[in-house]
């Protein structure tokens, strides 16, 4: 299933179910339905990003990628799969719009 991101501040971003799920949990959001108020989009920025940052601490403490498997392959980041809600936050924040989802 799909969700698909709308703010009158940036484009709207549709990602998997299960990937905006990680993302809305970080940051105390139901992925079936909701909203991030204007003033709930500070906070929601410093979540992410400190998810983001413990994302890439666990990525770069793990074994090193295997050379033989096409870069293209293999899996993508969470930092990668967040960059544009994070942008998307970080916009609603700037011009004091709200994010929702779900309807």
């Amino acid at each position: 299933m799909l969700v698909t991101f709308k703010s009158k501040a940036a484009a709207d971003i549709v990602m998997y179910q299960e990937h905006a799920r990680h993302m809305l949990e970080v940051i105390g959001k139901n992925v079936a339905r909701g909203t991030i108020t204007a003033a709930e989009t500070g906070e929601a920025i410093a979540r992410l990003e400190q998810a983001i940052a413990q994302a890439r601490q666990a990525q770069a403490s793990e074994a090193p990628q295997d050379d033989s498997v096409p870069e293209a392959a293999q899996a993508i980041s969470f930092a990668t799969r967040a960059y544009p809600f994070l942008e998307m936050l970080r916009a609603a924040n700037r011009a004091q719009q709200f994010i929702l989802w779900g309807v």
